[in-house]
């Protein structure tokens, strides 16, 4: 995995930490973080797209954050978690998946892997 991938991997956890923060903040600290984890999140989106296939990078980071959130809402705030959910999760993983893999190893990407 190249170095971009993985900044994008954690552009969308990131993403993950804000959309919640959206729900769940209560306080001036939270949403301060809210605010940090929206601007680190798209920054970080931004950079990577300079490098990688911009339709693929912002499906994984969209796929991330709401894969990460259905089941981190489950996990920690305890929402239920159906089959179904799982389900069409699970398809989207494999959706992302799919096009990082039919991406290629050095279509679009500028520096190479890097």
């Amino acid at each position: 995995m190249t170095r971009h991938w993985l900044l994008l991997v954690v552009a969308g956890l990131s993403e993950i930490g804000w959309v919640s923060g959206l729900k769940h903040a209560d306080s001036v600290w939270t949403w301060t973080l809210t605010a940090a984890a929206l601007i680190f999140s798209f920054y970080m989106l931004m950079y990577v797209t300079r490098v990688l296939p911009i339709g693929t990078a912002y499906a994984a980071f969209t796929g991330i954050g709401a894969a990460g959130t259905v089941l981190g809402e489950s996990v920690f705030f305890g929402v239920p978690l159906s089959a179904g959910k799982l389900i069409l999760v699970a398809v989207m993983v494999c959706g992302i998946a799919g096009l990082k893999m039919t991406t290629g190893s050095g279509a679009g990407e500028k520096e190479g892997n890097s």
